[in-house]
């Protein structure tokens, strides 16, 4: 199983963006190998973050219906796992041992989604921003693309 990762869901609705095309490629590659690719609530919510915001702020300006309607999508294409107890005693852990600061807290708690639920692999474009966490295989879309 491989959880996909936020900004690979937000490439893959953007078909003007530059990474759209890889996003594309590495989870057709990945569905092709029979990967199970899925979600945890965390991606949906961090999805519709920034599927909501404004342009000006580095959002992709969608109205509340047209983020429903591709959240909607994404959870018909993808295995949802849904929040269970466990991930916040996972979580407050990684926080600690790893001294994250910051946004990457969030990281720290797909990490945890990620444990509690027995996922291994995550399909990332900021391969970097997992290295600090064992235990996971954080694959770049960028690498698992095939090449055109």
């Amino acid at each position: 199983m491989i959880l996909v990762d936020t900004n690979v869901l937000l490439r893959l609705v953007q078909p003007s963006h530059s990474k759209h095309a890889v996003a594309l490629a590495a989870l057709a590659h990945l569905r092709y190998t029979n990967d199970t690719l899925c979600l945890v609530p965390q991606v949906i919510y961090e999805f519709w973050v920034v599927a909501t915001r404004p342009l000006d702020v580095n959002g992709l300006g969608m109205s509340a219906a047209e983020a429903e309607r591709d959240v909607e999508k994404l959870i018909e294409r993808f295995r949802l796992f849904r929040d269970e107890r466990g991930i916040f005693d996972r979580w407050q852990q990684h926080v600690t041992l790893n001294h994250v600061l910051g946004k990457s807290a969030h990281d720290a708690r797909l990490i945890a989604a990620m444990q509690r639920h027995g996922i291994t692999r995550l399909l990332t474009f900021n391969a970097t921003d997992f290295k600090r966490f064992s235990g996971i295989d954080v694959l770049d879309a960028a690498i698992v693309a095939p090449s055109n």
